[in-house]
């Protein structure tokens, strides 16, 4: 998303098994680098919900959902199971 030199992401929950550029599965938030400090929007709710179910998010989303303390939530969710 974004346009020429001024990038913005979306963080999404896709289906390993579908195409690179084929329909997402969710939305659940989005970034923008360039804004100081950078700016992480997620909703909680579905990430944890996601990630309940197995979801593996990539190294940069890892990144993301630890930066907005949504991983040390589901560690510790996880743990107590």
């Amino acid at each position: 998303m974004g346009a020429k030199k001024k990038p913005s992401y979306r963080l999404v929950v896709v289906d390993a098994r579908a195409p690179r550029d084929g329909a997402s599965l969710s939305i659940i938030g989005h970034y923008d680098p360039l804004t100081d400090p950078e700016t992480v929007v997620i909703k909680e709710e579905e990430a944890l919900k996601w990630l309940e179910q197995g979801a593996q998010p990539t190294a940069t989303a890892s990144r993301l959902l630890s930066k907005t303390g949504i991983m040390d939530k589901f560690k510790t969710a996880k743990e107590k199971a």
